[in-house]
């Protein structure tokens, strides 16, 4: 192998190991960004749905006490804005279900929730309900509360989610920086490596070849170098002995 080759060759390998790790590192913080998009495409719209809910929950809440105080028209609005409201970001969340367990949540909100329901659909004002606390207190606030804390459950599912999927990042990014830790050290023993084989190969026969021709030059001493590889330092030095031979037959022959 000649010298251009095996210079060739090292710089290579050395280019290759860089070009793995970058690419491996390239791929790693690509899917953390897939990641942090899943994130905020899926778990961050269900606990924004769910928000929603229970802000339409609270809104229902308000108006089934204008409802009390005999404010049909006004109370009824509300209650039909924030009815349709909420079972719009329901469907949402029920077409949008990525955590395990989830599905079983949105099945009780719903039956909670139509449970709730049932209790303001009738008619209140100018009927017995009308003005009613004790009604309100012991059977609609009990409902509202009850879907209000399976609303909750439902974030606090997708907020545990979205803390172990920045956890799952954390690591995953520990590890993406691991290939460039890994090329840096492997790189490093390369080049030690490498110039140690450039050293030994190339460097020190120079050095050789160069002190044997001073000496041939000063003392006329035989030029005698033994070279271990096949490539151009073995042609060089194979043509320098010849010349020298050339130059003076006699005293190489001693």
């Amino acid at each position: 192998m000649g010298l251009r080759l095996k210079i060739l060759s090292g710089f290579f390998v050395l280019a290759l190991m860089l070009a793995i790790a970058g690419a491996w590192s390239v791929y790693e913080f690509n899917a953390i960004g897939s990641s942090v998009q899943n994130i905020l495409d899926d778990n961050y719209q269900s606990i924004y749905a769910s928000k929603i809910m229970k802000e339409s929950l609270e809104r229902e809440d308000s108006a089934i006490l204008l409802l009390l105080h005999g404010k049909w028209e006004q109370g009824r609005s509300i209650l039909s804005s924030a009815d349709s409201l909420f079972i719009n970001k329901l469907k949402f969340a029920e077409n949008n279900i990525t955590v395990p367990g989830e599905k079983e949540f949105l099945r009780q909100i719903i039956k909670d929730y139509a449970e709730y329901k049932k209790l303001w659909e009738r008619p209140i004002v100018d009927t017995e309900r009308e003005g009613n606390i004790d009604w309100y207190s012991g059977s609609v606030h009990k409902a509202f509360l009850k879907v209000k804390s399976s609303v909750n459950e439902l974030i606090s599912l997708n907020e545990k989610r979205m803390y172990q999927t920045a956890t799952d990042l954390g690591d995953r990014s520990n590890r993406a920086i691991m290939p460039g830790i890994v090329a840096m050290v492997a790189a490093l023993l390369f080049t030690f490596i490498f110039t140690y084989l450039v050293n030994y190969y190339m460097v020190s026969p120079i050095i050789r070849i160069t002190d044997r021709i001073n000496k041939f030059k000063e003392k006329r001493l035989p030029y005698n170098v033994k070279i271990e590889t096949r490539d151009e330092i073995l042609d060089l030095s194979e043509a320098i002995d010849h010349l020298c031979v050339s130059v003076n037959p006699g005293e190489n022959e001693k």
